[in-house]
């Protein structure tokens, strides 16, 4: 155990199991990491949709991470939804205090079913203390244009908007396809020094609940295991579409991805 990889999660706790918090320790869990969370709010959802949340307080999330980080340690970790600007706040001034490396922002603002899951104020502080801190920012389209300022529906749209997320100090920007009309679910790496296409089967299934917190959280897994960033996502790609295509029919709605798919 000295010697497991160790990554941390920094998100919401999803009641149905599908995303969030839950998505993300089974995720570690498959690729043989040791996941630790924080938990910034714990909503009320199933695959029908989420019916509230209750935001923790921004000190009780920071001490979370200062908690697991000062004692266990960590080699990567990821944030989720955050929230609210408090929390964005908290979080950012413990991941710089602590030197948290490799850290994976998944910009979660929206649930699958389109409910609100982060405050409009918090845009900004995401904008200009988190993503700063990122190796690696994960947008869908709709994330993609909150943080750049404009609608992204195009690949051309995906490149201007990785190069304006990437202009706001991450490491690199992933602009997932995955909601692009037709073609394969093709995501652009931006990064300073060009651009990369990383392709992916199209799944045709309406149960995706959770596909891109397992993408970030297996993306934040390989790195925790020891490899670069390009080789992370490319891996992180290919298991975020094999848990698609292992998908789990089950709830009366949006069922989720299978993180467990290779067991």
């Amino acid at each position: 155990m000295a010697d497991v990889p160790r990554a941390l999660t920094i998100a919401g706790s999803d009641s149905g199991g599908g995303a969030g918090i839950q998505a993300d320790l089974k995720t570690f869990q498959a690729l043989g990491v040791y996941g630790m969370s924080a938990i910034t709010a714990v909503t009320v959802q199933n695959t029908k949709g989420v019916s509230g949340y209750q935001e923790l307080s921004p000190d009780t999330v920071a001490e979370q991470v200062r908690s697991v980080v000062t004692d266990i340690g960590v080699d990567a970790a990821k944030t989720g939804m955050l929230a609210s600007a408090p929390i964005v706040e908290a979080v950012a001034a413990a991941v710089a205090e602590l030197g948290v490396p490799n850290l994976v922002v998944d910009p979660v603002s929206v649930s699958k079913h389109g409910h609100p899951l982060l405050a409009e104020d918090a845009v900004g502080a995401l904008r200009g203390r988190i993503l700063p801190l990122a190796v690696l920012v994960t947008p869908n389209l709709h994330e993609a244009g909150l943080l750049a300022g404009f609608p992204v529906q195009t690949m051309e749209e995906m490149e201007r908007a990785g190069r304006a997320i990437l202009d706001l100090g991450p490491g690199a920007v992933l602009v997932k396809g995955g909601h692009l009309v037709g073609g394969d679910a093709t995501d652009l790496l931006v990064t300073g020094d060009g651009i990369e296409a990383i392709a992916g089967d199209r799944i045709d299934t309406l149960h995706t609940h959770g596909t891109g917190c397992v993408f970030s959280a297996a993306i934040a897994a390989y790195l925790a295991r020891g490899d670069d960033l390009v080789t992370a996502i490319r891996a992180g790609k290919v298991f975020v579409t094999e848990a698609i295509r292992a998908h789990l029919e089950i709830g009366h709605g949006i069922g989720p991805v299978n993180p467990a798919w290779g067991r």
